[in-house]
This record gives C-alpha cells, sequence and structure tokens, in this order.
C-alpha cells in the first residue's frame, strides 16, 4: 500500500499549559475525502493550523509521502500541495471575482505593472478548472455566500493543490447549496486531490465522507471507515454521552387565545398575503429555499419593514409594528441569523454584550446602576449556561455556541412574549445545538414564550417545533403539523422526509 498523501504521528501542541492536541494520530491517503469532525474547543482548528503550518508542534512527527517533514511552515505547506479553505474564505470583498482569482498568481510572479487581458485569462482559467460559472466582473462582497465559497475554492484550485483543506463549509448554505457544493468536492476528488472536510454536522460526513476522524478534548477518541459510524455513534464520540431525540409537542390550552396573529402580510417585493398564528408556548417553525421571504417575514415582525399590509395581532389586540422600537415595546425578541455581524458587539466583554438591550432597565436619570448590570449579567450566564469563569472576558473568546447563548440571553432579559430565532444553531456544535434547544423549550414551556423558528436545518425543525410551515417566493404554501411524543424517531424521520420531499418539489 502507498504511503499516506499526508501523516500525523503523536502531535501535542499546548497552548499556556492547556492541551490542545494530545497524541494525534491522522492519516489521509491521496484522493480521499476524510472528515474531522469534533466539537468547538475540541482542536481541529489546532489541527488545520499544524498542518498548514500556521502552529508549530511541541511533539510528534509529521510525514508527507512518507517523508518527514521536519519544521512545517505555511511556505513548505503551500509548496508540498496543502491548500485551506478558512470559514470567512480570507477574500478581499471589495475585488472583483477576477482580481480575486488572479492576485496571487500575481504576486508569485512578482508583476509590478497590472494587465488586466492577464488576470481575466487566469480567472477564465480558474473557473473553467472549477467547471462553475461566476461573473468575474462581480465584486465579492456583492455574492452569497456560496458565491464565495466557490471562489475560494476556485483561488486554491489554482495552486495546483493536493491536498484541501476546507474548514466548515456548510456554516452558511442552504440544502441546495450544500448538495452543489458537494458535487464540486466529488469533482475535485475525481481529479486525485484529497480533501480534509472539517465538519461537526453529522449526516454531511456520512454522505461526503470516505473516512472520519473525531476529536474531543484534543484526543482522536474515534477513526475509521464512514461506514462503521452512523449518526448516534459519531455524537456519543464527539460529545461523550447520547443526546436523547424527542420531539417538541405544544401542551398547552387550545381554548386560550393566540399570542400573535398575522392575517394578509405583504411587502411589495417580498412578502405575499401571508397568514399564521403562534399560540402561548408554541414552538413554529418556517423552512423554505434560499430567497423564499423567511428572513424578511422575521424582519417584518421585528419593524424592519415599516410599510408592510396587513394586520398583525398580539394577544387578540391589534399592533402596528413599523419601527423597531415599537416591536420592543411589544415584548418582540429578534435573534439574527449572523452574530458575528448582526447580533455582537465584538470588541466589547460578555456582560456588556448581555446588558445592552436592557440599558434603559438598568439606568436611573441617564446613569447605569452597575449594581444590577452585573447582577443582571451574572444572571443570564448561569441561566443560559454561557462556559465562562467571567463576565470580563472578551466575547471573541467564547465559542460559537456560547456566543449564539450571549445573543439569546441577551434577549431573554427583556422578558420578551415572541421571540423570532433565525438560523438558531448556524455554526455550533452538537452539544451546543442541543443546550440551546433544551433552553428554548424550557423557556416556552415554563414562561409561555412564543417562539418563530427560521432554519436550513430539517432536523431541527422537524425535532423542535410543534408544526413547521413552508416558504415559496413570498408566500406561505404549506404547513406540516409535529410529530407525536410517542411517535418518537421514526416520527421524526418521517416528518423529516415529508418535509424534504415539499422542499424539493418548489425547486
Amino acid at each position: 500500500m502507498p504511503a499516506p498523501l499526508l501523516e500525523l504521528r503523536d502531535i501535542a501542541k499546548h497552548f499556556a499549559g492547556v492541551k490542545a492536541l494530545d497524541g494525534v494520530s491522522l492519516a489521509i491517503q491521496p484522493g480521499e475525502i476524510h472528515c474531522l469532525a469534533g466539537e468547538n474547543g475540541s482542536g481541529k482548528s489546532t489541527l488545520i493550523k499544524v498542518v498548514s503550518g500556521v502552529n508549530s508542534v511541541d511533539s510528534g512527527e509529521i510525514l508527507i509521502d512518507g517523508e518527514p517533514v521536519g519544521h512545517m511552515t505555511p511556505r513548505l505547506a503551500i509548496a508540498r500541495g496543502v491548500q485551506v479553505i478558512y470559514q470567512d474564505f480570507s477574500l478581499f470583498g471589495n475585488l472583483t471575482v477576477a482580481e480575486n482569482l488572479s492576485i496571487g498568481a500575481e504576486l508569485r510572479e512578482r508583476r509590478r505593472i497590472v494587465s488586466w487581458r492577464r488576470m481575466r485569462a487566469h480567472a477564465e482559467s480558474a473557473v473553467r478548472r472549477l467547471g462553475v460559472q461566476l461573473d468575474l466582473d462581480a465584486t465579492v462582497d456583492s455574492l452569497p455566500t456560496s458565491g464565495r465559497q466557490l471562489v475560494a475554492i476556485a483561488r486554491a484550485l489554482m495552486a495546483d493543490p493536493r491536498l484541501l483543506i476546507m474548514d466548515e463549509p456548510t456554516t452558511a448554505l442552504t440544502g441546495r447549496e450544500v448538495a452543489t457544493l458537494f458535487g464540486v468536492v466529488r469533482d475535485i476528488q475525481a481529479r486525485g486531490i484529497a480533501v480534509l472536510f472539517v465538519s461537526h454536522k453529522m449526516r454531511e460526513m456520512l454522505d461526503i465522507s470516505e473516512r472520519l476522524t473525531v476529536l474531543r478534548s484534543g484526543r482522536v477518541v474515534a477513526a475509521g471507515p464512514i461506514g462503521q459510524f452512523d449518526e448516534p455513534a459519531i455524537t456519543r464520540a464527539m460529545t461523550g454521552s447520547d443526546i436523547a431525540e424527542d420531539p417538541y409537542v405544544w401542551s398547552g390550552d387550545d381554548a386560550a387565545p393566540n399570542l400573535l396573529e398575522v392575517e394578509g402580510l405583504t411587502v411589495p417585493g417580498e412578502l405575499d398575503a401571508v397568514s399564521f398564528s403562534i399560540r402561548p408556548g408554541e414552538i413554529v417553525g418556517v423552512s423554505g429555499l434560499l430567497g423564499s421571504g423567511r428572513t424578511e417575514l422575521a424582519l417584518a415582525l421585528f419593524g424592519m419593514r415599516p410599510t408592510y399590509a396587513g394586520t398583525i395581532r398580539m394577544d387578540g389586540a391589534p399592533v402596528r409594528l413599523d419601527s423597531v422600537q415599537a416591536a420592543i415595546a411589544r415584548r418582540i425578541a429578534y435573534v439574527p441569523e449572523d452574530r458575528l455581524t448582526e447580533g455582537l458587539f465584538l470588541p466589547e466583554t460578555i456582560d456588556r454584550n448581555i446588558i445592552v438591550t436592557a440599558l434603559p432597565r438598568l439606568s436611573r436619570f441617564g446613569v447605569m446602576r452597575m449594581r444590577d448590570a452585573a447582577a443582571a449579567a451574572a444572571r443570564t450566564i448561569r441561566d443560559m449556561a454561557i462556559a465562562t469563569p467571567t463576565g470580563d472576558r472578551p466575547v471573541t473568546q467564547l465559542s460559537g455556541g456560547n456566543q449564539q447563548r450571549v445573543v439569546i440571553g441577551r434577549w431573554l432579559l427583556q422578558d420578551p412574549r415572541l421571540l423570532i430565532l433565525n438560523g438558531p444553531t448556524v455554526g455550533v456544535d452538537v452539544g451546543s445545538k442541543a443546550g440551546i434547544h433544551r433552553a428554548i423549550r424550557a423557556l416556552a414551556r415554563a414562561r409561555g414564550l412564543g417562539v418563530l423558528m427560521i432554519s436550513d436545518d430539517l432536523p431541527e425543525l422537524v425535532g423542535q417545533c410543534s408544526r413547521v410551515l413552508v416558504m415559496h417566493r413570498g408566500r406561505l404554501t404549506a404547513e406540516l403539523p409535529g410529530v407525536p411524543a410517542e411517535h418518537g424517531a421514526a416520527g421524526l424521520r418521517a416528518t423529516e422526509r415529508a418535509l424534504s420531499d415539499r422542499l424539493k418539489a418548489l425547486v
């Protein structure tokens, strides 16, 4: 059997006395799709940086084609055919697709004078090699996430890689976009290029990879051909425990008035006569393809589409949600899809991120009551189980799951009646996702909180919602009932298939 393309032997790496990697061994064969899985903080990112030469190792050995590499550096990694596509893609947003694709070649060739014809030829060659359609004159910032990802992949392929590392590549993609990406990955594999696919999404691991390595607390806890694993086995390896699958069943009073009633909600070009209701303590899901109007619905209910037509009632009384202030006054809270750009104040501490929406309540005559603010932040950290020794730490030091708990906990300080969650667990690992789901369920049951959950994650919608609404081109086209408790996991799978079939029919 030929030597692995890449082999790691007993790799160890420490940061300030903390073991990030502890005796990690891993082998990737040429042309293999190998999945690296683990929760946030398991060591995945550190391992990527070791392979790409960003981090040196404290002990252990790196081999390429069976030959030891004494000291891996970024330049050596690239020279040996290793390319990394990080989650943020590392693109120049203000430059065009053609400029992003050709700038690397221009720098490598040490060009001093720009030739737009030469740059465009480079870009056309890269896109042709990938086999996709991209507008070379569009700025990268104007592209959807899937388009930016294709640009990043095309740029990486220009360096003739032998190993392409993809770090959480499906975090912000819809189901259709994931399918397109997987087609691209398989085309890359067909050319003999190995792919290290880093993820915490179990179904994607099972679908795309041939071998799987699972990290937990910096150690390899499971490894082998993908055929040896199923979802429960991967969950157990990643978290160290089993996570129960039980559907959320609304148990309120059918005779009680609705918390929210929406009739004929219309926003020109975005929403067309949308009508639905939410009862106290009910979690209602919203699904649909990209551009279906899901996010526009959330923004309209949060006062960000002030010129809407139609009727909105809360507790039976008509309300006018023509501003964010009006929505907050009606105790409506909104957790946006992108917590990093829309949900968090990244330079600030955890405490400050938590209390920012409660400042009017925590102030008197324009002066903040520091003791009350500290108590409110500490209570939220405790109630939301945010993993931090102190709220004085920068919020950027938290994992994705804990950052999401900060955003949700911030709004819960407002004691909302309606909580709108847009992609509540995007980029969150399986353990943190289960914790967020438990917290939302408990709040819905204990407080009578109404929840509108928008998500591309079909298992999430089916498992956490008492019913799911399907949107298409700004209209509600279907409603799927929830899964009875006695139907358990089998009922969840059947409903998930039904929802998937509905979405496929809309393509």
